[in-house]
């Protein structure tokens, strides 16, 4: 077999894939929807949202190997009318971010974790939660590209006892024999895939 034919992706790439899918996500989001619920029962709409712009900004730190703080979720949707270009304006920095050289090698963040491990989480939750906020405002979300998925297959494998202990996945979501390897990824993380 050919070796060369096996091309490794790099988190920035993953990222802006991810991205490209995301960003039309966040702009059709309607203001009447940002009290509705969404599949990761503790978040409404909006305060998902505000989660995910801590994640995206706080991300970028973790690829130039800064401290981070997740401490405390900004209120950008309420505070920024221009919420959603915000997004889409942190998004590309995210992947500038992890696209720069050395952004995936050593290790980043508090747990001293490998940087890939720590960018593969950025990328986890531009794909699960952009999904939860698809779902919560009604939009078509078509799944996500094979190599993310397959990226992010391998990171919840290494997460989920750690994640589950700190209730950030729950339980597995029973899915059929014909469930898509997204929908699988989705179900392990306690999500239904066919939540509504």
């Amino acid at each position: 077999m050919d070796t060369n034919a096996v091309r490794t992706h790099g988190i920035g790439e993953l990222l802006d894939r991810a991205r490209e899918r995301a960003v039309p996500v966040v702009r059709g989001i309607p203001d009447e929807a940002l009290a509705a619920p969404t599949p990761c029962a503790e978040y409404d709409v909006r305060a998902l949202v505000d989660h995910l712009f801590q994640v995206i900004v706080q991300f970028q730190r973790l690829a130039v190997k800064e401290a981070s703080d997740f401490g405390e979720t900004a209120g950008v949707v309420a505070e920024d009318p221009g919420w959603r270009e915000r997004f889409a304006r942190e998004a590309d920095r995210l992947v500038a971010a992890w696209s720069a050289p050395g952004a995936e090698e050593g290790t980043t963040g508090g747990m001293d974790m490998p940087a890939r491990l720590v960018g593969s989480m950025a990328l986890l939750d531009l794909t699960v939660h952009v999904w939860d906020l698809a779902r919560a405002t009604g939009q078509d979300f078509p799944g996500a590209d094979e190599e993310v998925v397959a990226e992010l297959t391998g990171a919840v494998d290494e997460l989920t006892p750690t994640a589950r202990r700190m209730g950030v996945f729950g339980e597995p979501v029973p899915v059929g024999e014909g469930a898509s390897a997204f929908e699988r990824l989705l179900a392990r993380t306690g999500r239904d895939p066919h939540w509504e």
